[in-house]
């Protein structure tokens, strides 16, 4: 076969075994051009196609790969781990070490729940703030992903704070009703809706730096508001660090911010790469769960050993090579790699960076704050230029509004490759034409 007709052949075989041939829907490619590259093996920042081609990888699993892929520090501890029983169902050391791990770097949490997700995470957060408070309502945002919990897969309906309404089949109007959706960056409408419901509001949950659409980054002043409204009216605050919790160098935004939530979300990085969620915050709030109190969450494989000791591996690893200096040494890198090519493109992009997690904004203007701000053709254009830059050997996240993540295991030789292949693409893009 040629080159990526081993990918084709296994994409038309997925199709009649996996609903629409992936696991997870943006695997499909469906936003992007081409067929889904079948991935055979990873190590370091590369990705071994079964075509025989290599990428460079950026997705990076949509954050876990901290360190980049198959680390031995991490290979070396799932190895040991597995040899000694992959599941127990019963208390370990593994989970008293990650948990301690987690509580060092965020001092807010006094007691902390494993799960198996990072969704499986929220929706026990969300249970746990209405089982506190004895409410029902929740409020979110346009623009943050918070896994596919019912309560949650909601939008707004035709105001600008309404209570929402479905944006997946299967969940019911009763269950949207109870979640109020809110632009963000709108200090007068949140307080709207604190006034007009805030007897009535269990939670706020927000992604502090929000990444699943976009890197949509916030005003301190607007998470402070959301910090004062829940003391004000006896809600809890929930901040969504599933994709920012231990990537961030201060542990989590909200230790960046000294704004401090009541319930953190966790996962990704804290796995190691292996599937792990976790909530936690104070023992006021977190004792309300079961075994000590009424709140009702159990899991299986939940504190699965190979996962966990995953999860100590890759955070032990991390703070062994000042990995948070190096990552952001790698980010200013991407910054002035990337700032000269994104000036001189007919494409009106600029980089938005936190930290090692980066997104292409397209647009003109100051990059937006909220996710009905983001230009209209981003996802036009960068149709195009993923695939351009795959056909160069770069793995993007196939979306024009996922993010990208840096790991200890680019250089800066490959930041400057991308850089050069980068401007190559978007020559090759045809830019969008103008609006009358």
């Amino acid at each position: 076969m040629t080159a990526k007709e081993t990918s084709q052949q296994l994409w038309k075989e997925a199709q009649q075994h996996l609903v629409g041939g992936v696991s997870s829907p943006v695997r499909s490619f469906s936003a992007v051009r081409g067929t889904p590259p079948f991935v055979q093996r990873a190590e370091g920042p590369y990705l071994h196609s079964e075509d025989g081609v290599v990428y460079v990888d950026f997705i990076n699993s949509f954050g876990p790969l901290i360190l980049g892929h198959a680390p031995p520090a991490v290979v070396d501890a799932i190895q040991k781990a597995a040899a000694l029983g992959t599941s127990f169902a019963a208390p370990h050391r593994g989970e008293l070490t990650l948990a301690q791990e987690v509580k060092r770097r965020i001092p807010r949490i006094d007691k902390i729940r494993f799960v198996n997700s990072g969704t499986e995470a929220v929706q026990s957060a969300v249970r746990l703030a209405r089982g506190c408070t004895g409410r029902d309502l929740l409020v979110k945002f346009q623009g943050c992903y918070h896994g596919h919990v019912d309560s949650l897969l909601v939008e707004a309906g035709s105001g600008l704070a309404t209570f929402g309404v479905a944006s997946s089949a299967g969940v019911t109007e009763g269950v949207a009703k109870d979640t109020i959706v809110l632009p963000l960056d709108d200090d007068e409408v949140l307080n709207q809706v604190f006034k007009e419901h805030g007897e009535k509001i269990a939670a706020l949950i927000v992604e502090p730096l929000p990444a699943n659409n976009g890197l949509l980054v916030q005003r301190p002043e607007f998470l402070a508001l959301m910090r004062n409204l829940c003391d004000a009216w006896g809600a809890l605050l929930i901040f969504d660090e599933v994709i920012t919790g231990l990537r961030v160098k201060e542990g989590s935004i909200g230790n960046a911010l000294g704004i401090q939530p009541d319930l953190y979300t966790l996962g990704k990085v804290i796995g190691g790469g292996l599937p792990v969620g976790a909530y936690g915050g104070p023992a006021k709030w977190m004792d309300h769960l079961s075994p000590l109190g009424p709140v009702y969450q159990a899991g299986t494989l939940s504190g699965n050993p190979l996962a966990l000791a995953a999860g100590i591996a890759s955070l032990k690893e991390l703070e062994r090579c000042n990995g948070h200096d190096r990552l952001e040494e790698l980010g200013q890198l991407l910054e002035t790699a990337l700032w000269p090519v994104l000036e001189k493109s007919e494409h009106p992009y600029q980089l938005v960076r936190h930290g090692s997690i980066f997104w292409l904004a397209y647009g003109p203007g100051a990059a937006p704050r909220r996710a009905d701000r983001i230009h209209e053709g981003a996802s036009i254009v960068f149709r195009d230029l993923h695939y351009q830059m795959l056909e160069r050997g770069w793995m993007l996240a196939p979306s024009a509004y996922e993010v990208g993540f840096l790991s200890l295991s680019h250089t800066p030789e490959l930041i400057e490759r991308f850089a050069s292949d980068l401007a190559i693409s978007l020559a090759e893009v045809r830019p969008l034409e103008p609006t009358v």
